[in-house]
């Protein structure tokens, strides 16, 4: 690989990588981006697929003017990418049927229909519902619901074929996809010059690490702090009896995914595993008997195939995007959480405009890299 030269190199094929090498050819910058085992192979291609700009950690501060912005840019590449790439990851607006199983959940519905009936974007909105009403949207859910809420506005996708579909129109615009390991870098008086693999090296003028919660492997390389661990979640894909769901249903500790195939996705867990990516029977059970006890009739789903993905959250579930500490030519973008795919294009074009430009638009407040320290030489 010694005679492939890359103004970028980019360590991870997930999200943020292939976003930030779309972002990078957009401004003119040519990207080579090394994944092992192929890209979205890892949590980007086996995630739900939701994008609720709205709600979760770090929200409304600090992460969430990011979301927002990059919920934008979700719509605009929906538009436009897969008329380019000839990928559809049916990218769409969706609505969400959350429930309250008991008394203990209410509270819950209380806070959504603020966030969303307050949203700082418009398109969002949500309604109370009584029980009458949420069985006549879907009388396939539990006798036991005791009411609910209809929120509409957020987005959905594949991500698999999200990414996949950036991945392509990356390379369209110039970038390479490279199969193989970094190993490790090698360092010159201007920072690093090489990207080190099992196949050889390539040369570059900058590098970005986006690998997810395989970045720690780079703190050795670069003697810095880069705090990102693994948190595996197992999904369940089953194949109703009947159709599938109109609404992303929540409630009762189930979430259920609808897909436009008619498979719903069940999901799904949080476990401190490490990079354990073994299915267990345990969260199979755990997983369907939350479902089944929201929607009885999957009782009788087939199910489809089951999956597990490793996360990457940093101890205070911001990203770590940014200019890495000490280092003049090397950046960080990784640390997406839950919310990855959600935060992927303005992770990938906030980082991009730093490499290309020295400064991004895009609101990375929260996010910098040198708030964990450990930078180099210390």
């Amino acid at each position: 690989m010694s005679d492939q030269v890359a103004d970028v190199v980019i360590i991870g094929g997930g999200a943020a990588g292939c976003a930030a090498g779309y972002y990078l050819a957009e401004n003119g910058v040519k990207a080579t981006i090394i994944e092992r085992d192929g890209v979205a192979q890892a949590a980007s291609g086996y995630n739900a697929g939701g994008l609720n700009p709205l709600e979760g950690h770090g929200w409304p501060e600090p992460l969430q003017p990011m979301a927002l912005q990059s919920f934008r840019l979700h719509r605009e590449l929906w538009e436009s990418l897969p008329a380019e790439t000839g990928i559809d990851y049916h990218g769409r607006i969706t609505s969400i049927l959350k429930v309250a199983l008991d008394e203990g959940e209410l509270e819950e519905l209380r806070e959504t229909v603020q966030i969303f009936n307050n949203a700082p974007e418009p398109g969002f909105s949500a309604e109370w519902l009584e029980r009458e009403d949420v069985l006549a949207l879907e009388p396939r859910l539990t006798g036991e619901v005791i009411a609910g809420v209809r929120a509409v506005g957020n987005g959905a996708l594949d991500g698999m074929e999200f990414t996949q579909a950036l991945a392509a129109a990356a390379e369209k615009r110039g970038a390479r996809i490279v199969t193989g390991s970094a190993v490790g870098l090698r360092v010159g008086e201007g920072g690093v010059e090489s990207v080190v693999t099992n196949d050889g090296e390539i040369p570059c003028g900058s590098l970005l690490i986006a690998a997810g919660p395989w970045c720690r492997t780079a703190e050795q390389w670069l003697d810095i702090a880069i705090p990102v661990d693994p948190l595996k979640g197992q999904i369940i894909r089953v194949k109703p009896s009947g159709p599938g769901l109109t609404y992303e249903l929540i409630g009762g500790g189930s979430s259920m995914y609808d897909k436009t195939d008619g498979l719903i996705w069940c999901g799904s867990t949080e476990e401190d595993a490490g990079f354990d990516l073994s299915l267990t029977e345990e969260a199979r059970a755990s997983i369907m008997q939350r479902a089944v006890r929201l929607m009885p009739s999957l009782a009788d789903a087939e199910e489809v195939l089951h999956t597990a993905c490793l996360r990457p959250v940093t101890p205070d579930w911001l990203p770590i995007i940014g200019r890495a500490p000490g280092w003049d030519n090397v950046f960080i973008s990784t640390g997406g959480q839950k919310k990855g795919i959600l935060l992927g294009p303005a992770m990938g074009k906030g980082i991009a405009e730093i490499i290309a430009n020295g400064a991004t638009d895009v609101s990375l407040k929260g996010c910098e890299p040198e708030r964990f320290g450990g930078t180099r030489g210390d």
